[in-house]
């Protein structure tokens, strides 16, 4: 009886050696400047921790929100490259269905088609392609962006559903992306690396059914470094409404005014990072 215990135990063991949906991010600490995450204030009441894995690799590190169906924020390290924009099909985490040995994000279609998952499992943790269909105004907004990855398959890998927020269309089309793929390039010049980490705040409001959350605001925070130490630092958030401008702002300062909108104190590189 005690020998069948120990192997049920040691099964279990090897089973969580498998996931790449963990507790902490131990197994992609390189997307966080000095291998630390952002503090617990971010943290939802039913996170998955997601080292997002791709064709054999690491592309970045996803805190989701199992209950929302929306990220909290994805950490990456910017790196833009020469290929284009892959095709816009959407992938899911089959980690975030329940017992299974997938490590990586796959589409809805190979799940119930080859694995034989119902789209009720795939739906229940995370957001499914239905959910973004048919939304008024909104776009699936990454917030690790393809044109920030530098390889073909780190840019496929942005195409999942637990690295998007429902984003105003205007936003994301306009302001939001003048942000990313023409200011981001001026202000990472001299970096020799630079850490991105991109959130989302949640509102009261879904989408979709009441599945979907639709953030009240999307923000981005960037930690610089000049021979491998702090050079600079800054942050930018905007209203998740039309015509919204995106306020470009000190690190110091959006860490402030992420602690007033989540009600804690809100600490994105643990004060490693230089604020200017």
């Amino acid at each position: 009886m005690l020998g069948l215990l120990l192997l049920q135990v040691l099964a279990s063991c090897l089973w969580l050696g498998h996931s790449e949906v963990v507790n902490s991010f131990d197994r992609c600490p390189q997307f966080f400047y000095d291998g630390i995450p952002p503090n617990d204030a971010l943290n939802p009441n039913n996170p998955a921790r997601i080292c997002q894995r791709f064709r054999n690799s690491y592309h970045y590190a996803t805190l989701y929100d199992r209950d929302r169906r929306i990220p909290v924020y994805s950490a990456y390290k910017y790196e833009p490259g020469p290929d284009k924009r892959p095709p816009g099909y959407w992938l899911v985490e089959p980690q975030l269905i329940g017992d299974n040995n997938l490590k990586e994000m796959t589409s809805e279609m190979n799940l119930i088609h080859n694995h034989s998952f119902t789209l009720d499992q795939i739906k229940e943790s995370q957001a499914i392609n239905d959910d973004y269909k048919g939304l008024k105004d909104l776009d699936c907004g990454h917030l690790s962006p393809s044109g920030h990855q530098f390889t073909k398959e780190s840019k496929i890998a942005t195409f999942t559903l637990t690295n998007v927020v429902p984003q105003d269309s205007t936003l994301n089309k306009g302001k939001w992306m003048a942000y990313e793929s023409k200011i981001m390039p001026k202000k990472t010049q001299g970096c020799t690396t630079t850490y991105v980490i991109t959130g989302a705040v949640p509102e009261k409001e879904n989408e979709s059914n009441n599945r979907v959350n639709r953030p009240s605001n999307i923000w981005s925070a960037a930690c610089c470094l000049g021979d491998e130490k702090p050079k600079d630092a800054w942050g930018a958030i905007a209203e998740n409404k039309s015509k919204k401008k995106v306020e470009q702002l000190s690190l110091e300062d959006l860490e402030k005014r992420l602690t007033e909108l989540y009600g804690e104190k809100v600490t994105l590189f643990k004060n490693a990072c230089s604020q200017k």
